[in-house]
């Protein structure tokens, strides 16, 4: 078709790039809603994300493509928090009227939206197109399927488990939050290899997260070493305030997307001893009955940890 110049002409444009891949899909984009058809005795996972210009990225500086990228990317990071596979997306968008590009915008969008879906096979089912005299906003509602193993949840750490992260820690802010890399293959090894007590994506920091899963453990503790917390190369060069170290960026950071797992001391040293790629590990630490978090000190008794990470309500 020719390029669109109406809301309805982007919607067909949409339509003409986003065809069913999944067997789960019986009516995709086209009706008032779409069709799914589940597989037998699997069970859905749902997740949502809504990002907004000038708090998740900056149109003046980031592309559409890689706003596009990003919320598609964090919310397929949402599902491998669950350890299941990603299905069906639909995504909600406001572009800006007052942009001169409005219909360039949507497009950037939705091949970002493709770049991020296509490696796990993901279909874009429907959604909803706006414009208004706002910035852009886009949401992204994301669905999946368990696996034979069922969903992981953050609720099943235990004492003397083992604290495990899949990449290194900090410095996202620098650019790479705009490509976050879901760990959704990663976690699907896992599962199959090793019962996981606890799952969770690291989007708010490695400390906030954490603290997560030891609340709906029913009030755990984690004791984590500083020396074993693998720190990314770009807290280097990060900028920030003073006396900000590299740890603390790699633990309140966010928007690494990489996973913390929790799991049993032996299933630890079967993990770490034949990690099943593509996953990494890191062990950083585990589960202790003293609620909160700590760092070891070599030079004396455990030192507390108050989580930095990030919120909206506070900024």
């Amino acid at each position: 078709m020719n390029d669109p110049s109406s809301e309805f002409d982007l919607i067909r444009w949409f339509r003409a790039r986003s065809p069913k891949t999944s067997p789960q899909t019986l009516l995709g984009i086209g009706d008032d809603c779409a069709i799914l058809r589940p597989n037998p005795g699997r069970d859905w996972v749902v997740t949502t994300d809504m990002l907004m210009d000038g708090r998740h990225f900056n149109l003046a500086t980031d592309s559409p493509q890689a706003v596009g990228y990003k919320a598609m990317a964090v919310n397929l990071s949402d599902i491998a928090a669950m350890a299941a596979r990603p299905l069906a997306a639909l995504v909600a968008v406001a572009i800006p009227l007052s942009a001169r590009n409005s219909v360039e915008i949507g497009q950037g969008l939705h091949q970002g939206l493709q770049e991020a879906a296509h490696p796990f096979g993901v279909t874009l089912i429907g959604g909803d197109t706006n414009a208004w005299h706002g910035p852009l906003v886009i949401s992204v509602t994301l669905l999946g399927e368990t696996t034979d193993r069922g969903p992981v949840l953050r609720s099943g750490a235990r004492v003397g488990d083992i604290i495990f992260v899949t990449g290194p820690l900090g410095g996202s802010l620098l650019g790479r939050h705009l490509r976050p890399e879901p760990r959704v293959l990663e976690a699907l090894a896992l599962h199959a290899a090793a019962p996981i007590h606890a799952l969770i994506d690291i989007s708010d920091g490695l400390a906030s997260d954490l603290s997560h899963i030891l609340e709906e453990s029913g009030n755990l503790g984690a004791l984590l070493d500083p020396l074993a917390i693998p720190i990314h190369s770009d807290t280097v060069t990060r900028s920030g305030p003073p006396g900000k170290t590299r740890l603390h960026h790699a633990l309140n950071d966010g928007e690494d997307f990489e996973l913390c797992l929790v799991v049993s001391p032996n299933d630890a040293v079967l993990l770490e001893n034949n990690p099943p790629p593509p996953a990494r590990l890191f062990r950083v630490g585990e589960i202790i009955a003293s609620p909160g978090l700590w760092l070891q000190n070599p030079k004396g008794p455990p030192t507390p940890l108050q989580p930095a990470g990030f919120d909206h309500l506070k900024g």
